[in-house]
Formats: structure tokens, C-alpha cells, sequence
């Protein structure tokens, strides 16, 4: 749905954030996610920056769409005998539904993708999915990458769309991760180093193009029978597109296989999953947290390079809250 308005006296120099929340009857941060996702625009302009200044008579045009407004649309995509969609469900309410992510699923449309995606997937079952970061990615509050597997949450609402954006900002929310490299750490360590753009690889992030500040801490759990993998969990303190994978590049250890990041093994899927989400419930403020199980390709590469017993399974015990405090 388009809402289109013509400042009036009223609101010259105000911000365009302040002024939509009082003429749309949105709340401030649902205007400033709207904004931020290229969903408003001035006198026919894209506007991104929520403090622009109004003139007298400027065309603000604002698309949120309401969320009834998607029971409608069609889809194109066939999921069935699809194994990417073979989508687990940890939990769902009203508000809020955690999936465990497969590999190989793509979280929504771009411009680059052929495919159906993650939130095809949702629109193909009905799923109720807040509209506030525009129509290819409904319900998306945070990504994960295309060869990531694991937990992620999913906004149903627009109200709580826009408190998990905040507990992102301010860390209530976040994930830790679990991932296998190529080789094992010399101590448990943290990187605090900013990452941007590579300047060769526009795909990749680079320490070599210090853009925006990067903080992962990785910590050892299991060695392979062979010494030459490592099974490591990784807190991120910051968000950053392939933080990850950036970070261990940095120091010379690989994903096995993330051929992006220079891994030169024999092994083609990313061994990476974010196993474990915590954040405080939109509505109720209750503190949760979810555990995303290794798919049946995780595990058995376990089993087959770690020790025999079912170490997979140990991981479920790990304080994950605690087990970064005495890292310094």
C-alpha cells in the first residue's frame, strides 16, 4: 500500500522520522526501519537517512505494506521433493517463529537470485510476516548465509519486528555459533578487528578494508582424531556481513569448505551453523533461548573425523552464556 503526503507548514525542518510517525500513526523505530530499507521516498527520491530535513510541500510517499495485504499473494515456486525446504520448526507463537535453517537456502529475492527462497517459502504457508522490511524480505529481522545452517528468528508482527531490530542494536538478542576449521587454534582468542569490502573481492569481507569495527571471540571444544580440523563455538560481538569467516581468514584458519575464504581442502559444504539464539520474547519480555540441532551432513562428518563417541550431542550440555568469560 502507498501512502502519499504533502508536507504542510506544520512539519518544515522537522525529520522526516519524526514527522511520518505523527501524519502515518507509526511508531518512530518502525518508520526508522522503513526508511532504512529504501521504503520511503521524497519528491519521487529514495530517502535512507531517517534526520532529512522537510520542506514546505515535499511528496512523501511511504510503502508498508498492511500485513492482511499478503494473504493474497501468489506463489510461483514449487516446494515439494525440494530438500532445501525441508524446514525444521523450534518454536512459534503469535509473534515470533524460530526455523532451523538448512543449507543451501537463500533468506529472500535480490537482483542475483534464480531461485526460491526462504521467504517464498513462508509466503507459500500462509504465514502472517511483519512488513516493515519491505516486501522481499517480509518477516527478515537477520540473515543467515546461504551456506550457514541453523537458528533464526522470523518477525510475524510489525511491533515485534521492530523490538527485535532493537534487541539486536542493543545485544539482547544475538547467537553463538558452532563451526569446524581447517586448523586447530594455538589458544582460545579474541578478534577485534574492523572489516569492510575486500578491495580485490567484492564478495568478500576483508580486515585489508577496515570499515566498520568486527568482534568475534573463538573457543576450542574438540580436535579432530587426525589434529588437523578443530571444532570451535564463536560469540559474535558485532553483526557484520561474513564477521565469521573474515576474522578466522585473518589469522590463516578456514571454514572446511568455504572456498570463498581461501579453504583448500576436499570438503564443499560450510561447516558452519549457528546453533544457539537467545533474545527476550517481543511481547512478554520472557528471556528464551533455542537450540538448533546439526543436520544429518554435520553430524556425520563429526562422527567420521572426531572421536567415536557422539560428541554432536555433548554440545547441547555447554554453558554457552559463561564459557567466554575467561577469555581475555
Amino acid at each position: 500500500m502507498l501512502k502519499s503526503y504533502n508536507i504542510i507548514d506544520k512539519y518544515i525542518n522537522n525529520r522526516l522520522d519524526v514527522a511520518l510517525c505523527d501524519i502515518a500513526n507509526y511508531t518512530r523505530n518502525q518508520v526508522k526501519i522503513a526508511i532504512k530499507n529504501g521504503l520511503v521516498s521524497i519528491n519521487n527520491k529514495k530517502i535512507t537517512k531517517p534526520s532529512t530535513k522537510l520542506q514546505y510541500m515535499d511528496k512523501v510517499v511511504l510503502y508498508i505494506k498492511e500485513q492482511n495485504e499478503n494473504e493474497n499473494e501468489k506463489n510461483i515456486y514449487n516446494f515439494k521433493n525440494n530438500s532445501k525446504f525441508d524446514i525444521k520448526t523450534i518454536y512459534e507463537d503469535e509473534f515470533i517463529l524460530v526455523l532451523n535453517k538448512p543449507n543451501g537456502l537463500i533468506i529472500h529475492q535480490a537482483s542475483t537470485v534464480r531461485e526460491p527462497t526462504l521467504v517464498d517459502w513462508l509466503k507459500s504457508k500462509n504465514i502472517s510476516l511483519s512488513t516493515l522490511s519491505g516486501e522481499v524480505r517480509y518477516g527478515i529481522v537477520h540473515r543467515l548465509d546461504k551456506g550457514t545452517t541453523g537458528a533464526m528468528v522470523v518477525a510475524k508482527t510489525n511491533n515485534a519486528h521492530e523490538n527485535l531490530s532493537a534487541q539486536l542494536q542493543n545485544k539482547t538478542m544475538g547467537r553463538f555459533y558452532v563451526a569446524i576449521i581447517d586448523k586447530p587454534l594455538k589458544n582460545d582468542i579474541i578478534i577485534n578487528k574492523p572489516i569492510g569490502r575486500d578491495n580485490k573481492n567484492r564478495i568478500k569481507m576483508s580486515t585489508s578494508n577496515p570499515t566498520r569495527v568486527s568482534k568475534t571471540a573463538f573457543k576450542k571444544i574438540l580436535v579432530s582424531n587426525d589434529e588437523t580440523m578443530e571444532m570451535v563455538v564463536c560469540k559474535l560481538y558485532t553483526g557484520r556481513t561474513h564477521q565469521i569467516r573474515a576474522h578466522l581468514n585473518f589469522i590463516n584458519r578456514h571454514i572446511i569448505g568455504d572456498f570463498l575464504y581461501d579453504y583448500k581442502g576436499k570438503y564443499d559444504k560450510i561447516h558452519l551453523h549457528a546453533f544457539m539464539l537467545y533474545l527476550n520474547h517481543p511481547t512478554t519480555g520472557q528471556r528464551l533461548t533455542f537450540k538448533a540441532q546439526f543436520d544429518s551432513e554435520f553430524k556425520d562428518f563429526i562422527k567420521q573425523n572426531f572421536n567415536t563417541r557422539s560428541d554432536f550431542e555433548k554440545v547441547n550440555d555447554y554453558d554457552f552464556d559463561n564459557m567466554f568469560d575467561d577469555i581475555g
